[in-house]
């Protein structure tokens, strides 16, 4: 079922939005309590910086769907906090969220500049580029989703003999079997709303299995109002020169994002317009971000999946998932009830969008003709891209050069994305 029409009701959009917010909602809080015990933040300011990220990840969801003129995709592209940049962010502890938040300033800024002048350069990313972007994005979130259905990152690291138990497991799997079954065997609005049915019917099981946490709901707090540069402001070179590299990265994964959506939704090709259009809204709502104390921000890879599984590309359902998100930063308590959340339970649905990313790619690659060359391209770009994500010790010995270099590299997608744009632009077409 492919649906690119505004014009959905209310009582269509409101649960297909919500569902959005359910797919990316463990993935939005988790960077910015992750990046809380590395500084060294109080429980008090752990929740405000929850906050935030819900309430900037809304309004940056807002800007990429309804548009400022010709700033936006228009498009159901939903924002987030970006893991990518944790390991840009970890160095400078020591210097205090302020230096991270004014560097993500100027990083925002120079990625709006690269979606400016993305327009007379796009003919650089054909379908094979892309597709291989998408496919690696793919490929680095499996192993993401089935962490989240043994349980969690935290369970994984602090309690592996409870990581994948059987009520982890058999959470998982009610929820991946219910959202299937639904999928393909219901009509219209159903089969949209698929992993929302999924998840809902795992969350009510998980209730007498004793194992959502009702006190994160106890805990979090009726009404907050979202406060700017609680941070201050503080201008750190190697920080700053860190973004600035970090915009050019999250730049190529919007572009595999916003593919992988208008491909899974519509069968067809971005336009110059949603690609730069996006891009300037990923920038703005990073700079804006930063203003309102919450972590950079990106296009969201499982809400791509989301799009391709349902088939519903409408982004009048993008928006109304930013209304929810900027509600949810307003009103912690309502928060707290998705917090309360196993992770399994998003695990069950994860599987399934991340498969789909997977396949958005290869359906992307397949639109090149697969001749000599261009499978040349593909083979090394997944070569380097797969091979050092599986064997990171691959990377060891190779210099810092103060950008984590490493790092970046055994992320699979970054090696991917560049091989693949070089190996484009200079090897001759015939």
């Amino acid at each position: 079922m492919s649906n690119s029409k505004d014009d959905l009701k209310l009582s269509k959009s409101i649960p297909l939005g919500f569902q959005h917010v359910l797919a990316m909602f463990a993935g939005n809080i988790t960077v910015p309590i992750i990046i809380a015990g590395i500084f060294g933040q109080t429980p008090e300011q752990k929740i405000f910086l929850i906050q935030m990220a819900l309430f900037v990840s809304g309004i940056a969801t807002i800007i990429q769907t309804v548009g400022i003129g010709k700033i936006g995709s228009k498009l159901p592209i939903i924002q987030g906090t970006s893991f990518a940049f944790i390991p840009v962010m970890a160095p400078f502890a020591k210097f205090g969220l302020g230096a991270v938040f004014t560097a993500a300033f100027i990083g925002g800024i120079f990625q709006m500049f690269l979606g400016y002048i993305l327009k007379p350069i796009r003919h650089m990313f054909p379908p094979l580029v892309t597709g291989i972007v998408v496919l690696m994005i793919g490929v680095s979130l499996l192993g993401v989703g089935f962490q989240y259905a043994g349980g969690g990152a935290w369970l994984l690291n602090n309690k592996p003999e409870v990581f994948a138990n059987g009520s982890h497991l058999f959470l998982a799997f009610t929820v991946l079997i219910v959202t299937v079954v639904v999928h393909q065997y219901s009509k219209g609005f159903l089969g949209s709303a698929s992993i929302l049915i999924g998840m809902g019917v795992g969350y009510l099981v998980a209730i007498p299995m004793g194992m959502i946490q009702f006190s994160k709901i106890a805990d979090a707090s009726w009404f907050s109002l979202p406060m700017p540069l609680q941070y201050g402001i503080d201008f750190v070179p190697g920080a700053i020169i860190l973004m600035l590299f970090m915009a050019i990265v999250t730049t190529i994964e919007t572009i595999g994002d916003i593919s992988a959506t208008t491909m899974g939704g519509d069968n067809r090709e971005s336009t110059d317009e949603e690609i730069s259009g996006g891009i300037l809204a990923d920038g703005l709502g990073t700079a804006f971000g930063s203003l309102f104390n919450a972590m950079p921000n990106t296009s969201y890879s499982q809400n791509a999946g989301l799009v391709a599984f349902t088939g519903v590309i409408s982004r009048q359902v993008g928006t109304v998932a930013g209304i929810v998100l900027v509600i949810l930063g307003l009103f912690p308590k309502l928060g707290g009830i998705i917090a309360a959340m196993p992770e399994s339970i998003l695990g069950g649905a994860a599987i399934v969008m991340f498969g789909l990313i997977t396949a958005a790619g290869i359906k992307l690659i397949s639109q090149s003709e697969l001749n000599k060359r261009n499978l040349l391209i593909l083979g090394l770009s997944l070569s380097f891209g797969i091979g050092m994500y599986l064997k990171p010790e691959f990377a060891s010995h190779i210099p810092n050069l103060g950008i984590n270099l490493p790092l970046l590299l055994t992320t699979g997608l970054i090696p991917a994305g560049l091989l693949a744009f070089i190996l484009n632009a200079i090897l001759p077409k015939n």
